[in-house]
């Protein structure tokens, strides 16, 4: 089963929590056990699973890749001034799969999914979220 699920974001460097988004596919797919996919469509996104509780780690997630990967710098920042978003797309990566245990995702307690914006803000980003099902 594939689910389509569409975003906003406001900020040209962010991380969503969609979670709950992902939580409610996999509710309405009926699948007990199996896994999510998910994959951030979008050179310029990513998903991470990190803590979603204190609200300071995801700021402490953007504060470090922008110290890693400055903006500015980039050969591509001379074709759409957004090479660091790129990089810190590829760096960070499109994709996280998660285990769909007893009808609920397989994360910790302290665990949440992100979609990262890097080249912010957009009206529409689309994540495909791939459900399978265990033989």
């Amino acid at each position: 089963m594939r689910r389509l699920i569409e975003l906003q974001t406001h900020y040209r460097e962010e991380l969503v929590d969609i979670t709950e988004a992902v939580k409610q596919a996999v509710k309405e797919s009926g699948i007990d056990n199996g896994l999510a996919a998910l994959y951030a469509q979008g050179a310029t996104a990513a998903l991470m699973i990190q803590e979603g509780w204190d609200a300071s780690v995801r700021t402490d997630v953007i504060h470090c890749l922008q110290e890693l990967i400055p903006r500015g710098v980039w050969l591509h920042d001379r074709q759409d001034g957004n090479g660091d978003a790129h990089l810190k797309a590829g760096f960070i990566g499109p994709s996280e799969t998660i285990p769909i245990i007893e009808g609920e995702l397989g994360l910790s307690t302290w665990q949440n999914i992100f979609f990262c914006e890097f080249d912010g803000p957009r009206k529409k980003r689309t994540l495909v979220c791939t459900l399978i099902r265990d033989p």
